[in-house]
């Protein structure tokens, strides 16, 4: 079960209602979640991902959902910056402007530190940090126009556990706390917010069918302070808060959703 079996009563966001909002990686996982849960708050969504079959299936489920603005999706592979360029502007005609960009496209395939060629660490950091600054590169000169805006970048609390099997990853995440604090001091005199949302072990798809075991899960519980898992639903709710005008004092910022886990 990768949602909430409770169906909990989250907040309503008036001021998000029919905000361009920008979300890379959104065809599954925290990607996915983030899409359904702007498009409940009534956004107007636009969402990146390289997966085709499964970017028409959240659209696909948004809509069954009854989402006021059906989410776009683009289909591109982020480590193409000039196709990256390409489609946030088109996504600024089609959604009136991004008002918010969600950078959470990333993959944390498992790899021996032994094992990384300069092939393979450049395609690391391609694919977990690089497309978040030139995507703020992209979407920053609206923003500057508006005289508002949120980024919310999502780090990873890996680098800061000290998670040793997937070293290119942890490290490429890492430097998404420097993004944060750097553009958040260039774009604060024009009001444009820029903050970090660090998941724990969150309970996605990918997450339970490929790296899960009954051991390692114990463990991650143990070490939390609340004994049970974090779903991707209720972890996009702090990057709601964060891109409505409700977190409108939050720049420069980390904000662990983690459960508490040391």
């Amino acid at each position: 079960m990768t949602e909430h079996e409770d169906a909990p009563r989250y907040a309503r966001y008036p001021s998000l209602a029919d905000r361009g909002v920008f979300i890379t990686g959104g065809a599954d996982g925290i990607g996915r979640a983030l899409v359904h849960q702007f498009a409940a708050q009534g956004g107007k969504v636009g969402f990146a991902d390289i997966n085709v079959v499964k970017g028409t299936a959240t659209v696909e489920s948004c809509v069954v959902a009854g989402a006021v603005h059906v989410p776009r999706f683009y289909e591109v592979d982020l480590v193409d910056i000039a196709v990256l360029r390409e489609v946030i502007a088109g996504a600024e005609a089609d959604l009136g402007g991004i008002e918010v960009l969600v950078n959470n496209a990333a993959n944390d395939d498992r790899h021996d530190w032994r094992d990384v060629t300069p092939e393979y660490w450049d395609d690391r950091l391609n694919t977990n940090l690089r497309h978040y600054f030139f995507a703020i590169q992209a979407v920053a000169p609206g923003m500057i126009e508006r005289g508002s805006g949120s980024i919310i970048n999502i780090g990873s609390s890996s680098y800061m556990m000290q998670e040793d099997f997937f070293p290119g990853y942890a490290i490429a995440k890492s430097g998404v706390e420097g993004i944060t604090r750097t553009m958040a001091r260039t774009f604060g005199p024009h009001n444009i917010r820029v903050n970090t949302v660090l998941p724990g072990w969150v309970a996605t798809e990918r997450q339970l069918e490929r790296w899960r075991t009954p051991e390692g899960e114990a463990q991650t519980l143990a070490d939390q302070a609340l004994k049970r898992r974090i779903y991707p639903d209720e972890f996009a709710q702090m990057v709601l808060f964060l891109a409505a005008d409700d977190g409108a004092a939050c720049t420069a910022q980390s904000f662990l959703v983690d459960a508490g886990r040391r």
